[in-house]
């Protein structure tokens, strides 16, 4: 096997070694998204979607570099995030100034061709800022080729893709064919790099000024004030996330990245560049807690078409134009440290009975807002008939393990007939409340503990934290003990420094066996405000949203003893529960004081 500098299937160049999750910064534009370093390497970007290859795989041990960093290596880095948008401006402060660089994948975005935008400033002190480029198509397979310039622009071909780059006219091949230039900018000064990877040739202007133009509208567009929630900025930067995860075609992306490990050296590292239906629906329902927003309409379209395409035989994941998920396979290289380099993603192939209620839910809030279209209504009902057919077979559940009679799975699917009765008046809607309540009393007698509380499933008595999620929505009356029960032995079993892992993993300590998950933290301040402790909801809450880097992405998972992230990231659900959580949050300013900080 191939490693970063060695030769072999793929070709290769060498790779920056790579900086702890919590450094990355994320620019996307729905169809595709890049990680940027610390230093101004993108070290992570497929083309020309978000299953397809890498054009930058640096973060795994891959080829191909793109990289804007002061020449004065002596620096000190930062950045911050434009308000309410992935528009990112990174930070150096070098032995003698401080040079920004602003970079954002341009929007609205097309599905055949990306455009990043990356303008460096001098802000204080002259400059001087290297440029490297180095395009390299699927996974490094295809370096540039047929590398020209004409007019003012770099042109190339990797792979399918046709390269365009502007703002280098300086720039000289390198012995790899990359492109290398040294800019000098005197203080104040801007330059603008702009480059174009596509599908076919294109012929319009890159012009850089136009381009941040529409990218500053369209994101002003896409995110609503969120004054009205608990965390406002916060609450902003989630919907950022999400609008940055979703394509044209409605499909979300679970996480931008692959093969980043949950625990290092345990295999548990997947490829999550896919839209996970029930991803799609937290993402939905969030969406409606604050308002009718266009992401809710992309949400509802996506999971219906699946619904309508596939109906009983529903997969739990596809590509976001709702294509099938493809195969795994290996790559040749080294891997983030502690993970490995695989793609594609078997989840597919299973049957999970969760993602039929998570749809009624998405469809039962759509029609709370007066945006649930025939179409969608239809996929509605074809999915409470697969809950009829299906619910008492057992499934892979929320986690994807064995083939269970998984508590979870049947509570989800109570809260979404429900929903779904109350909201769509139809000859149906009895039949669906009646079904809502069988389930609910088959699952009651099966997996509701002695003690009171509900166990993981009918086979296993342990404490599950997903199981907070669907009692938060009323899948019991907020004053059956049983929501409070089953609270406190997740606080008791699986809560540790404020922060909530999902189940235990037999005798083992919760942490020794994998991080504690961001979205049971938010699931556990949603079950806290359904009870009414507002307060504790509060500190549920601020405890979970702590859990990101400097760059406020969250990922799955979060390593509480090195406050590390751990997993994919970002991971889309997490900003779907922290958006959720804030919407709700916001009409409890008890809890809240500072809410419009």
């Amino acid at each position: 096997m191939s490693r970063p500098g060695t030769t072999g299937d793929v070709v290769t160049a060498t790779a920056d070694s790579p900086w702890t999750l919590r450094d990355y910064a994320l620019i996307a534009d729905g169809e595709r998204g890049a990680l940027i370093d610390p230093r101004g390497g993108i070290a992570w970007l497929c083309a020309p979607a978000w299953h397809d290859g890498a054009v930058f795989s640096g973060l795994i041990g891959g080829p191909g570099r793109y990289r804007v960093r002061p020449a004065d290596r002596w620096n000190v880095w930062g950045g911050s995030y434009e308000d309410g948008t992935l528009v990112r401006v990174s930070r150096w402060v070098t032995a003698g100034g401080i040079i920004s660089c602003r970079e954002a994948l341009a929007v609205p975005a097309h599905t055949g061709r990306l455009v990043l935008l990356r303008q460096i400033r001098a802000v204080r002190g002259a400059a001087l800022v290297d440029v490297d480029l180095d395009v390299r198509a699927d996974y490094g397979q295809r370096p540039m080729a047929r590398t020209r310039y004409d007019d003012g622009t770099w042109r190339a071909l990797t792979g399918s893709l046709h390269m365009r780059f502007t703002g280098a006219q300086d720039a000289r091949p390198g012995p790899d064919g990359g492109l290398h230039a040294r800019l000098s900018l005197p203080e104040g000064g801007t330059h603008d790099l702009v480059l174009e990877l596509a599908t076919e040739p294109q012929n319009a202007p890159l012009d850089a000024r136009s381009l941040w133009n529409a990218t500053e509208r369209w994101w002003k567009q896409a995110v609503p004030d969120c004054s009205d929630t608990a965390a406002p900025r916060d609450t902003r930067m989630a919907y950022a996330v999400l609008n940055g995860l979703t394509s044209t075609a409605g499909g979300m992306v679970a996480a931008v990245t692959t093969s980043l490990p949950e625990r290092a050296d345990t295999g548990r590292d997947y490829d999550y560049r896919y839209a996970w239906v029930r991803d799609q629906c937290y993402a939905g329902i969030a969406v409606a807690t604050h308002g009718p927003h266009p992401l809710l309409n992309r949400a509802v379209r996506f999971v219906a078409d699946r619904i309508l395409e596939d109906g009983v035989a529903l997969r739990p994941a596809y590509t976001v134009d709702g294509g099938p998920l493809p195969p795994e396979r290996g790559l040749p290289f080294a891997g983030y440290p502690g993970g490995s380099d695989r793609t594609g993603n078997r989840a597919g192939r299973q049957f999970q009975l969760d993602v039929f209620g998570e749809a009624l839910q998405l469809f039962a809030a759509a029609a709370r807002h007066g945006v649930l279209d025939s179409r969608a209504a239809d996929a509605a009902a074809l999915a409470a008939e697969a809950v009829a057919d299906r619910w008492t077979q057992p499934d892979a559940g929320l986690w994807e393990l064995e083939d269970r009679w998984w508590t979870h799975s049947r509570l989800c699917c109570v809260i979404g007939l429900r929903d779904l009765s109350r909201e769509l008046r139809t000859p149906a809607s009895a039949d669906w409340s009646r079904l809502a309540d069988r389930i609910l009393d088959a699952t009651r007698s099966r997996c509701l503990h002695p003690g009171g509380h509900w166990q993981r499933a009918d086979d296993d008595t342990g404490p599950e934290a997903a199981l907070l999620l669907p009692l938060a929505r009323g899948a019991v009356p907020r004053t059956d003990p049983s929501l409070s029960l089953t609270r406190s032995q997740v606080v008791r079993r699986l809560a540790e420094d404020g922060y909530v892992y999902r189940f235990r993993h037999g005798d083992e300590p919760l942490g020794d066996a994998e991080g504690a998950f961001l979205l049971c933290g938010f699931t556990m301040a949603l079950a806290a405000h359904a009870q009414g402790l507002h307060t504790e909801a509060a500190r549920w809450f601020e405890r979970t949203r702590s859990a990101c880097g400097p760059t406020a992405l969250f990922a799955e998972e979060y390593d509480v003893s090195q406050r590390q992230l751990r997993g994919n990231v970002p991971q889309g659900f997490v900003h779907a529960l922290l958006l959720e959580c804030s919407a709700r949050f916001g009409h409890a300013p008890d809890a809240f004081p500072s809410a419009g900080w």
